[in-house]
């Protein structure tokens, strides 16, 4: 079993910024491709922003110029720093790793989620 913890989430108020964290193991991280999605209830839970393992980066139309995605190998940590948050940004958030292993197996692991929510 692959455990990614999550941190960062919380309440803050419309125009501000949080960042959210998410450590994996290391053998898992430096072959992953880490993403951030999010889910309010009753609605499918959405891609946020994903970053392979080479750096290259992906994200939603509503977040872009805003949230940005980051990897930081050394300490096996993905990051989305998010600002100019708004009241529709409000969600619980997901960290996720899915790499390919052999035999072209796919595997897929989620974070327990940390709530976001923006409100004044």
């Amino acid at each position: 079993q692959v455990q990614l913890v999550e941190s960062g989430g919380g309440l803050v108020q419309p125009g501000g910024s949080l960042r959210l964290s998410c450590v994996a193991p290391g053998n898992v991280f430096s072959i992953a491709t880490m993403g951030w999605y999010r889910q309010t209830p009753g609605t499918q839970r959405e891609l946020v922003a994903d970053i392979t393992s080479g750096g290259r980066t992906n994200s939603v139309d509503s977040v872009k110029g805003r949230f940005t995605i980051s990897r930081d190998n050394a300490k096996n940590t993905v990051y989305l720093q998010m600002n100019s948050l708004k009241p529709e940004d409000t969600a619980v958030y997901y960290c996720n790793a899915v790499w390919k292993g052999a035999f072209s197996t796919y595997y897929n692991y989620w974070g327990q989620g940390t709530q976001v929510t923006v409100s004044s």
